[in-house]
């Protein structure tokens, strides 16, 4: 394996402990663990533990902004909004992908607290980049992003619980396996929902 094979070996083993664990209770041991390392490898890759953790939050936004993309090309407006929301209810059954992101503001304000504002400085950053890009595909508005940003978190909130998707509380956001269409740029599209 290459040593960016690795490095990308190690941002996936970090999403994965990171979300369950979250950045103080996660060792770098038990990464380099799970990629088969050895610590002092994991260290060439990365300068520290505060940088894999960087890499794998800025991994996470950016899948995150992927599943959006993917999901509302050629949308915009409240269409987007439709086909970037059920995108997102798909992720639930990723947890980790989720965990990860709320791991992320826990480890932003616990950082924040032991005045190590590098992990927050790069979430800021992040997160904002990901709310206009949400913004401009919305139209611009940034109450819409915000509401949308809402509805997120409102789900990252359900997941974090342990609220099955067939439960009563997730009946806001409709059945989980509802067949859905939208329209892209004046023709019938391929139907929306979870993956």
């Amino acid at each position: 394996m290459s040593a960016e094979e690795r490095r990308e070996s190690v941002i996936r083993a970090a999403m994965i402990e990171f979300a369950r664990s979250g950045y103080r209770g996660t060792s770098t041991e038990t990464i380099a663990r799970r990629v088969g390392v050895s610590q002092p490898y994991l260290f060439r890759l990365f300068p520290s533990k505060q940088a894999i953790f960087k890499a794998a939050a800025d991994r996470c936004i950016e899948e995150t902004w992927q599943v959006f993309d993917e999901a509302s090309a050629g949308l915009t407006g409240e269409a987007a909004g439709v086909a970037m929301s059920r995108a997102y209810l798909g992720l639930v059954g990723d947890r980790e992908q989720l965990m990860m992101q709320m791991q992320l503001y826990v480890s932003v304000f616990a950082g924040e607290t032991a005045d190590e504002d590098e992990i927050g400085e790069a979430a800021r950053a992040g997160w904002l980049e990901l709310f206009d890009r949400i913004r401009i595909r919305l139209g611009g508005d940034t109450e819409d992003a915000t509401a949308f940003m809402a509805y997120g978190m409102l789900i990252n909130t359900l997941v974090a619980l342990g609220y099955p998707r067939d439960h009563r509380i997730w009946d806001g956001f409709g059945p989980p396996d509802e067949p859905q269409g939208e329209e892209r740029d004046g023709e019938q599209g391929e139907p929306q929902g979870e993956s």
